[in-house]
């Protein structure tokens, strides 16, 4: 019987995917990211094990708030896709038990078509791109950007949707070019159905001191309503440039 380590859950989400969500956070990551707000999901053996039948248990008493909102069932972490045959299985019973809309939040460091049964049962990507520019997306997250951009461009040619989020840090996120850089490439996906800065906080820091760990962006503010915006302005001007419509 497959098992999962799951982190945590959460029963009435709202910013992961439409409408009211359940979403369960998968246990194990393998990219170190400096802004991460839960680094205690990183290790691969930590978390609760959970069979699917388990967690479908869990999902089962707020049906009728998922479905009245057009929500359903996320899964996130961690990075879920290392844990995919967990997943997919719960997505397909998901679906076949209640017809739930399924959506993946991840940061794409997987092959896609190594995971290809999980992807047929999902209906939404919430893709991370962490950074555009590779030097700085290695020094940020451990990991090159290359399979994250690959999993976009496979998702973009095999028709599937997605949302692509990206963290913006001052100091990080801000150089102009990257930004346009970022939008050109976005601009060149198809089934890209919204697009999503999220702000920098500094809510995980507790977390890090709690594990002994140093937080590596001590000091770094939040970035103002004008950064948020001005970002957004410059990929679209970037997604303009090479827009598939």
């Amino acid at each position: 019987m497959i098992k999962g380590h799951i982190h945590s859950m959460e029963t009435f989400g709202t910013v992961d995917g439409p409408g009211i969500r359940f979403v369960l956070f998968m246990q194990g990551c393998l990219l170190k990211c400096q802004y991460c707000h839960n680094p205690d999901t990183w290790a691969l053996d930590g978390g609760k094990e959970m069979t699917v039948e388990e967690a479908l248990s869990e999902i089962e008493p707020y049906l009728p708030y998922y479905r009245a909102s057009g929500g359903g069932l996320t899964v996130s972490g961690g990075e879920p896709t290392l844990q995919s045959h967990f997943v997919a299985e719960l997505f397909q019973e998901a679906k076949k038990r209640w017809n739930l809309h399924t959506v993946l939040d991840s940061n794409g460091f997987n092959e896609a078509e190594r995971i290809r049964r999980l992807l047929d049962v999902t209906d939404l990507v919430l893709l991370d791109i962490k950074h555009i520019d590779d030097a700085k997306h290695i020094r940020l997250t451990g990991k090159s950007n290359e399979r994250t951009l690959q999993t976009a461009k496979w998702l973009s040619e095999h028709g599937r949707s997605m949302w692509i989020r990206h963290v913006y840090v001052p100091g990080i996120h801000d150089d102009e070019e990257d930004l346009l850089r970022l939008g050109r490439f976005i601009g060149t996906l198809r089934g890209v159905e919204k697009f999503e800065i999220l702000p920098y906080h500094q809510m995980g820091v507790y977390k890090w001191e709690a594990l002994g760990k140093t937080y590596p962006l001590h000091g770094v503010p939040s970035p103002t309503d004008d950064e948020v915006e001005r970002a957004y302005r410059l990929i679209e001007a970037g997604r303009k440039q090479t827009g598939i419509g």
